[in-house]
């Protein structure tokens, strides 16, 4: 199936619930759609369009999170890109894709340390990269993080 039928069928299914749709090229094709239709798209990619969920990103733009949740179908060598955005800043949250697909564990834990994502449903939320002692509600990848000062004393030499 070729990414042109597996849009159409997208189409189809979702209509007027796909707030863009973006073809970059016939290999790169990005949708945007709401918060709550996360689950029910990841359904339709992962499992009845047979796409491998590769990874997830985010970014703190001036008005919203954004994530966005990247599948290919490889026989066909195309790349979908689920666009999302959390316009709640002080409360971003977004279901979890891990309960229904183990692979997005880890990434989904590395959002929420990194820009406070709460992933709901998540079955296992805890600390992934950071150190223990790292402060919570401080998340260093967002637009109004404020690193610490360092310290300018001189290194000593041996």
């Amino acid at each position: 199936m070729t990414g042109s039928e597996i849009l159409s069928k997208m189409r189809e299914r979702f209509g007027g619930r796909l707030k863009e749709v973006s073809e970059k090229s016939p290999k790169r094709i990005y949708v945007t759609i709401d918060r709550a239709d996360i689950r029910e798209m990841t359904q339709f990619l992962h499992f009845d369009m047979g796409c491998r969920f590769n990874i997830a990103s985010a970014v703190d733009t001036d008005k919203a999170f954004e994530i966005l949740y990247h599948f290919t179908k490889d026989d066909a060598g195309v790349v979908f890109s689920v666009r999302v955005f959390l316009t709640d800043k002080n409360k971003p949250e977004i279901d979890a894709l891990t309960p229904m697909m183990r692979g997005a564990e880890w990434i989904e834990r590395e959002i929420h340390e990194l820009f406070g994502v709460t992933f709901t449903g998540h079955p296992n939320p805890e600390r992934l990269l950071l150190p223990d002692d790292w402060p919570d509600g401080v998340y260093p990848l967002r637009r109004d993080f404020v690193p610490p000062k360092r310290d300018d004393r001189e290194v000593k030499k041996s």
